[in-house]
């Protein structure tokens, strides 16, 4: 019983690096974001400590850790056993609280900064004014 389809389904593709550099960075992108997706979904699963670095074709690092990927590597370098999970929680609840807190003044400093900005294009503004009522 023959459909008439002229394909032949879904073929296996060689292996070997992409010569078009934009297909080659999307691919990397997509493939990236599955891979750190599979990696989560197994430190879920198994409660297995994971870390994965990653560089791109353009030489940016990218990196998974869970519960960080500091914690997997100092225990891999020193072949430690992990402490209680109770300080991991802790250490990393802390350093959450510190990266909510740098985020909240950096958002105050750049705020501050656009309104300087402003003040400084007003003065030059007025500076301009001035400068062209007397000559």
């Amino acid at each position: 019983m023959s459909s008439g389809r002229k394909s032949q389904g879904s073929q296996k593709i060689k292996m070997k690096k992409m010569s078009n550099e934009s297909n080659l960075q999307v691919t990397f992108s997509r493939r990236r974001s599955r891979i750190f997706k599979k990696a989560s979904e197994l430190s879920t699963l198994c409660d297995a400590q994971i870390a994965l670095v990653v560089f791109s074709p353009s030489e940016k690092l990218f990196s998974f850790g869970h519960p960080n990927i500091d914690t997997v590597i100092d225990r891999y370098l020193s072949r430690v056993p992990p402490q209680n999970q109770d300080i991991i929680e802790f250490i990393e609840a802390r350093r959450k609280a510190n990266v909510c807190e740098i985020n909240t003044q950096l958002t105050q400093i750049n705020n501050t900064l656009d309104i300087e900005k402003k003040l400084g294009d007003e003065l030059s503004h007025l500076r301009k004014e001035f400068e062209a009522q007397f000559w």
